[in-house]
């Protein structure tokens, strides 16, 4: 296992902090981070017509002018929902660019049979997911057992063949340790993960700042071994600009101005878009 200098991620994020206090006011900046959101909702209350009035909500800012949002991330019972949603869409409308994302494998614990996850996983991409958010198996890299952990990634990246991005859910706040979150990010991208995504939202720690420079380095060192670029997820209890524009800032200074693309970089936030909707609306920033 790799060691993690920890006063040294702690260092990293000061001077995020310090860059990011000074653009966290800038428009082209802000935009950049809604263009970067997965637009979610994932609350035992949603229901079609709740999603679906969640769809429009996205689909009418891109009509004002904002970019369209990455994607739309649900539940996957609900993805035919936007899917109907995004089908009104006038051709030529920025709002065509706007992905389905369904959060799958017995989200948020990934407590089920693998075969349940597969199945998931595939129904998912059947209904209309372009993106499937699965979480890795926090016990048995708790416990040790990380040939299980990365075995059961392999499966549903085999699954998705070439069908969907596969986004892998690391629950960096249950995890705890920078090297295990180390870990857990290589061996999620050597399964096959498109992606790291730190949290589900659904636990008492979510993404950190400390947990997304460990991933970074992770990306970055996966990428000078094996020649593939993956992208970073940062999601759970990001809801102000200034938080979107620290984690885009780390972002940015471990990895490179490359890395923020809605291709590379995400933000998993239901909030943060109604935050920064009504000052990018205001142009007074």
């Amino acid at each position: 296992m790799k060691n993690i200098d920890t006063a040294l991620v702690n260092r990293k994020v000061e001077q995020a902090a310090e860059t990011a206090a000074l653009t966290e006011n800038k428009r082209e900046v802000l935009l950049e981070c809604m263009a970067c959101t997965d637009y979610t909702t994932l609350k035992e209350t949603d229901s079609p017509h709740s999603v679906t009035v969640f769809t429009n909500h996205a689909i009418e800012l891109t009509g004002q002018g904002l970019p369209p949002v990455a994607s739309i991330c649900v539940y996957p019972s609900l993805v035919d929902a936007v899917g109907v949603a995004l089908t009104g869409i006038p051709a030529g409308s920025p709002a065509e660019n706007i992905g389905i994302t369904a959060v799958c494998g017995a989200f948020p614990s990934g407590q089920t049979y693998m075969e349940v996850k597969m199945l998931e996983c595939a129904m998912a991409i059947e209904n209309g997911a372009d993106e499937i958010d699965a979480v890795i198996n926090v016990g048995a890299m708790l416990s040790g057992d990380y040939d299980l952990a990365e075995s059961e990634l392999a499966m549903i990246r085999e699954e998705i063949d070439g069908d969907a991005v596969l986004k892998v859910i690391l629950e960096t706040g249950s995890l705890a340790d920078p090297e295990l979150i180390y870990r857990a990010s290589m061996l999620a991208m050597e399964a096959g993960a498109d992606f790291i995504k730190t949290s589900t939202g659904k636990t008492p720690i979510s993404a950190t700042p400390a947990a997304a420079v460990v991933m970074c380095r992770a990306i970055r060192d996966f990428e000078r071994s094996c020649s593939r670029r993956v992208g970073i997820k940062v999601a759970g209890g990001i809801r102000t600009p200034q938080e979107a524009v620290l984690y885009r800032t780390i972002v940015a200074q471990e990895l490179g101005e490359e890395w923020l693309t809605p291709s590379l970089f995400r933000i998993g936030a239901s909030r943060l878009v109604d935050a920064l909707a009504p000052r990018l609306l205001s142009e007074t920033v």
